[in-house]
């Protein structure tokens, strides 16, 4: 019988997870050493030590369909900057990607349990594997899947996977200039980084944070009450421009915006183009870093 003192014991001697240390102890018929062994022999073992240090390096990748119909983004996280670029990482990040595009899970733990391509092992097994090989903690964060059925999905990268774009174009004719259209919007969209596709995506608690930022703002430089309503309104309205991406003035050609850019297009083609979704993904957004010295981190390791 496999006792939660047996399972403890192991975790300690290993720091591997709870469910992995019972299967494995289940397994070895309550032999701990044998345990030890079957643990490291999978890599988990060196694995789960390396789980609480912070992933905030990595890779965004995308995936895009043959027919452009079909796309998805990732971000697949590890420590430093060195792992972020080597080939193993950088397979497993595309690899993950072009999964997403194929699959209908919609969470994180869901693909987690999903076959990684046509291997035996997990999507999480796999990660597992390769953080046992290249000697740091990954998690894969995030992603998300496009699809479209009249228009086209482009990505865009930069940075070498420092930010990655979708945006899914709408449009009733078919053109292969949809697809530079799509990248052209995609580039706006990792340089501007906009919060919202039009006025109606930005929330109501995030529009009265700014609306009252406004307010004090026009009280402190001592503009009468009456005026105020129609400063915070002004001001808005500015905002809008600044942060919704069809209103925001198109980086390539500052005398478009986006919306006149896509109209002028549009007569081109001979039919009505619009952006009906956008995703961007920044490596390591809202992930707190701990700052290192890598001076003192050498010293100490050396006994210094």
């Amino acid at each position: 019988m496999i006792t939660a003192k047996m399972v403890k014991e192991l975790r300690e001697k290993t720091g591997a997870g709870m469910m992995d240390c019972k299967k494995a102890l289940t397994k070895c018929d309550g032999d701990i050493e044998k345990a030890v062994e079957e643990l490291r022999e999978k890599g988990l073992a060196a694995a789960a030590k390396k789980s609480g240090r912070v992933a905030a390096e990595g890779l965004i990748s995308t995936y895009i369909s043959d027919d452009k119909k079909t796309a998805s983004i990732l971000e697949l996280n590890c420590e430093t900057d060195f792992v972020a670029v080597n080939d193993l990482f950088v397979a497993l990040s595309n690899g993950l990607a072009k999964q997403v595009a194929a699959s209908n899970v919609e969470t994180v733990e869901a693909l987690a349990e999903e076959k990684f391509e046509n291997e035996d092992l997990t999507v999480k097994e796999k990660v597992t594997e390769l953080i046992a090989k290249l000697g740091e903690n990954m998690n894969l964060r995030r992603f998300k899947k496009l699809t479209v059925d009249n228009g086209v999905i482009e990505s865009y990268i930069h940075g070498g996977g420092k930010i990655g774009v979708l945006v899914k174009l709408q449009c009733e004719k078919d053109s292969e200039e949809l697809v530079q259209i799509a990248k052209d919007v995609a580039m706006q969209v990792a340089a501007t980084n906009p919060i919202a596709l039009n006025r109606d995506g930005v929330d109501n608690e995030t529009l009265e944070k700014e609306k009252e930022i406004y307010r004090v703002q026009a009280l402190n430089e001592g503009k009468p009450e009456k005026i105020v309503d129609r400063m915070v309104e002004g001001r808005i309205n500015k905002y809008y421009k600044e942060n919704c991406l069809v209103e925001q003035v198109w980086v390539k050609n500052g005398d478009y915006t986006i919306t006149k850019y896509l109209q002028e297009k549009s007569k081109e083609i001979g039919a009505e183009i619009t952006v009906a979704d956008f995703v961007r993904f920044e490596k390591g957004e809202g992930i707190e870093k701990k700052e290192e010295d890598f001076a003192e981190e050498v010293k100490k390791q050396m006994g210094k």
